[in-house]
């Protein structure tokens, strides 16, 4: 496993669909907090997103945990290894 920081800014995400996905959004955080998948979270204070420290095989695989949160199809992402 590797570790991989993950920039995620939310666009197009309505104030009322992002409160409908909450719940759910951060069931899936507290699971991967719970099993070691994720590392660190940090939410941004200039804009609406995040940055995880997350566990993963490869890029693909990041990419592929992130694909399960309800946020999903609302963020522009950028994954970088970390050493």
């Amino acid at each position: 496993m590797n570790k991989f920081m993950i920039d995620i800014l939310l666009q197009g995400l309505d104030n009322e669909t992002r409160m409908k996905l909450l719940p759910k959004e951060q069931e899936i955080i507290k699971e991967w907090e719970e099993n070691g998948s994720l590392l660190a979270s940090y939410i941004k204070a200039e804009t609406a997103g995040i940055y995880l420290v997350l566990m993963a095989n490869d890029k693909s695989d990041a990419d592929k945990k992130l694909s399960t949160l309800p946020y999903y199809p609302y963020m522009k992402i950028e994954i970088m290894t970390l050493r």
